[in-house]
């Protein structure tokens, strides 16, 4: 009698054992062609995304300590012990941690769609950091962009501007 383990054993087996005899008998002209359109492609892309080192540092650190607080969340809301109001507002706070980063992501565009400019930007309740990635340190530019980020929120928020380069 075949059990369900031995089952999907067998349909993955006979799907990579499929796989890897259409992958050998392809003929390797369409193989060369396939890997050198995806090295352009690669190349293309990597020189219009390129960042500065501190952006993606900020950015990494975020996520990072986002993925911790998500972590710590899940780990709640699992929890048996856990009282269903605790479970409520972990699952809030998820909630407030995805909106927050969604936020973030669409300032981030809109300065990069306004003023040409690559930014971070770190939402913490009612104050806003902006790191944007340009040589020069202009005021007015700067009064800009904290204006054009107050346009999106009906409440006071305290924005605070850096230049890095």
């Amino acid at each position: 009698m075949i059990n369900k383990r031995s089952l999907w054993f067998l349909t993955l087996f006979s799907l990579i054992l499929v796989l890897s005899v259409y992958y050998i008998t392809m003929p390797s002209e369409l193989l060369m062609t396939t890997s050198k359109e995806e090295e352009t492609e690669t190349v293309s892309a990597s020189v219009e995304n390129e960042e500065s080192a501190e952006l993606v540092a900020l950015r990494v650190e975020s996520e990072e300590k986002m993925l911790d607080e998500i972590a710590e969340l899940k780990k709640v809301l699992t929890d048996s012990k856990a009282s269903t109001e605790e479970k409520n507002a972990a699952f809030e706070k998820m909630q407030a941690l995805n909106k927050n980063r969604g936020t973030e992501e669409s300032l981030e565009s809109k300065i990069k769609n306004e003023f040409s400019l690559k930014s971070f930007v770190s939402i913490d309740d009612a104050s806003i950091t902006v790191v944007v990635d340009s040589k020069e340190h202009d005021k007015a530019l700067a009064n800009k962009i904290m204006r054009s980020i107050q346009e999106e929120f009906e409440t006071s928020m305290t924005i605070s501007v850096k230049f890095q380069k």
